[in-house]
């Protein structure tokens, strides 16, 4: 007799499909957003992009944050313990908004030293815009808290769907607020972020709303009088901290190889730039079934089905590998008439087709086991290997091999995507496949 699955095929579908519409928005208003300051100059553009530099770390640590919460609530509910999932869901929520708490007022007490000094010698202009855009967006620090609670709430019940109608809901917010208060007002980079500020508040005061649907499999208490539960908090935090590391220190590396490339001049800034643009798109289903494996593979663990979990990461797996190859193969055919929107220089043209290239053939080949199967680990419990082998492989082999192939081999530029796709991707992929097939995640615990 075949055993029953925890989840279905279409249950999967309506937890991997949303995620990739949400994902994909993501990216789409986030260009809709450049062009839409850009209308205020080149100042505010430089001025939002720098702060966005920050807000990207913050976001980072909540979204670890919520990860963790996840783990530690869908454990719980794979073994069948509702009550302690539903309280670890109010956990995370209260953790992460006395986080944001801590977090906001830190960037609006620093934020003269960020714009003054982080960012460097920046003309007075940009300074300027960067002040007033960084002012605004600290005010949603504990917004975004809040929304990655929530939605990673809702992913941990396998329900994608409504967090794509809130994010969809905040970024139709975000564009309507950008033109009323860019193109009418003349606001700039200032009218960009209370844009920003009203859509993160309006989606994570719903989101909030939603879950206090006593109801729900996993809701918040309706109370305002909160006790931590010291307990909760370690579990939630053992998982999420190291996640936050590990994503703060991927960020960092994109900066230092950003400064590398940029040594070989404006037309490889501009070919990275694109690249980077592309990259993210390609990876887009890969990114979905990253965030849905946290949710299926700690139920999995959390029912102590170590065979289900085994079945499902395989077919997710098989799922990221078709869905990548897919998607990234048809952008690099399409290359040619995606390079002709931007008017570049036939070699700058020609830099950023071979470093779409690198790209593509690590996204299709290597990818879901260098970053999709990690999560798999992490929902079993064991993160701080995946912690320490992304730090050990950025810095060997991402900046050391970039450095080798640029200059030594003469690669130049996209000697660093080589380096990204090939050495970098290629080293946590045999890795972490020989950390699942030798089972010690099996033994470590969460909850």
């Amino acid at each position: 007799m075949q055993q029953e699955r925890l989840f279905t095929p279409r249950q999967l579908r309506l937890l991997v499909l949303p995620l990739i519409v949400e994902l994909a928005l993501k990216l789409v208003v986030g260009m809709v957003d450049s062009v839409m300051v850009a209308s205020a100059g080149e100042a505010a553009v430089s001025g939002v992009s720098l702060v966005d530099t920050v807000m990207q770390l913050v976001i980072y640590v909540f979204a670890a944050m919520a990860s963790g919460g996840a783990v530690v609530a869908g454990q719980y509910l794979g073994s069948g313990n509702g009550e302690k999932a539903r309280r670890a869901a109010d956990e995370l929520m209260w953790l992460n908004m006395a986080l944001s708490l801590v977090i906001m007022l830190a960037v609006l007490l620093a934020s003269r030293w960020i714009v003054g000094s982080l960012f460097g010698q920046i003309e007075a202009q940009v300074a300027y815009h960067a002040s007033g855009y960084l002012f605004y967006v600290a005010l949603s620090i504990p917004a975004i808290a809040i929304f990655e609670a929530g939605t990673a709430i809702y992913r941990t019940m396998g329900n994608a769907r409504v967090t794509m109608k809130l994010s969809l809901l905040m970024n139709a917010i975000n564009c309507a607020g950008n033109a009323a208060l860019i193109y009418g007002l003349s606001m700039g980079a200032v009218g960009a972020a209370i844009a920003t500020l009203a859509a993160r508040w309006v989606a994570a005061v719903i989101v909030v709303g939603l879950l206090l649907n006593q109801k729900l499999e996993l809701h918040l208490f309706k109370s305002l009088r909160h006790r931590f539960d010291l307990a909760l908090s370690r579990q939630i935090m053992s998982v999420g901290v190291p996640g936050g590391v590990e994503n703060g220190i991927f960020q960092l590396g994109k900066i230092v190889l950003l400064n590398l490339t940029a040594t070989f001049g404006t037309s490889a800034i501009t070919a990275n730039a694109i690249t980077q643009t592309l990259a993210s798109i390609q990876v887009i289903p890969g990114s979905a079934i990253s965030l849905a494996m946290v949710t299926i593979i700690a139920r999995c663990v959390g029912a102590k089905d170590y065979a289900q979990a085994r079945y499902y990461n395989k077919r997710l797996l098989m799922t990221a590998y078709i869905s990548l190859a897919a998607l990234s193969g048809a952008i690099y055919l399409c290359l040619p008439w995606i390079l002709s929107l931007y008017h570049l220089s036939p070699a700058t043209a020609q830099l950023t087709g071979d470093m779409v290239l690198w790209h593509t053939l690590g996204a299709a080949l290597i990818w879901p086991l260098a970053f999709d199967l990690p999560s798999s680990l992490r929902a079993a419990g064991d993160v701080k290997f995946p912690m320490l082998i992304s730090i050990l492989s950025m810095w060997a082999f991402r900046f050391g091999g970039a450095y080798l192939l640029a200059y030594p081999l003469g690669m130049g530029a996209v000697g660093v995507w080589a380096a990204m796709a090939l050495l970098d991707w290629g080293f946590r992929a045999v890795i972490y496949c020989l950390r699942w097939r030798g089972g010690k995640w099996q033994r470590m615990r969460v909850i």
